[in-house]
């Protein structure tokens, strides 16, 4: 079920995984299993129905995360603005969204967004890949020429969860991964993964920071 590639570099402790797997390394929609284990010795077990969701309009690109493993033979690397949805194994332990409280059900620490929370995509910026409050910043640190502001129309980010890609926030190498609602089904996205409201409430309900659960993404 989890690509053999990814399963050596998860995580003993994992006990929850979004496995999100598209049919080829160009393609822009994939199916998300929520699929969960009582510990690591037993098998992965799928909880409910797959969820249709979206992913770059690149399709997949390598990312950095928590895999050790090299990417197959002509696999490309994930880089600032290219379209792709990074492949790999990745921590989820934030969720965020519009309204003050975290919906019902969900055990992530939770993030409001306010309208000067900013996520920096600036690689020459020391806020690179980074969410940061503006308002907080002093102007003399102000240092972005690149940054997407998260209270944005459309209501994409009504719920998000973050996704900790490149955690060592290397310049270039790709910024600011979440989860969130998707413009329409089969629309794709800059480089997150999208899906409905309804089913991105179902995912932050389901996840459960006890279990270390871990994003995997690839093909297959």
């Amino acid at each position: 079920m989890i690509p053999a590639i990814f399963t050596a570099d998860l995580t003993s402790a994992c006990r929850q995984v979004l496995l999100v797997i598209a049919p080829g390394e160009d393609s822009t929609t994939a199916t998300l299993r929520l699929l969960e284990r009582r510990d690591s010795e037993s098998a992965w077990q799928q909880h409910g129905e797959t969820i249709p969701v979206t992913i770059g309009r690149k399709g997949f690109a390598w990312g950095l995360g928590e895999h050790r493993s090299q990417p197959p033979a002509g696999f490309r690397y994930k880089r600032e603005g290219d379209g792709c949805a990074p492949a790999g194994i990745f921590r989820v332990s934030l969720a965020f969204g519009e309204p003050h409280a975290a919906p019902p059900g969900c055990k992530l620490p939770y993030l409001p967004i306010s309208d000067t929370l900013l996520a920096i995509d600036d690689p020459e910026s020391r806020y690179y890949n980074q969410i940061i409050d503006s308002a907080k910043v002093p102007a003399a640190r102000r240092d972005w020429t690149g940054a997407e502001v998260m209270h944005r129309t459309g209501g994409l980010y009504r719920w998000g969860i973050v996704v900790a890609h490149n955690p060592q926030n290397q310049p270039g190498h790709g910024s600011c991964i979440f989860m969130h609602l998707w413009l329409r089904p089969g629309h794709p996205t800059s480089g997150c993964t999208a899906m409905s409201e309804e089913n991105i409430l179902r995912v932050l309900q389901w996840l459960d920071p006890a279990k270390e659960p871990r994003l995997v993404q690839g093909i297959g």
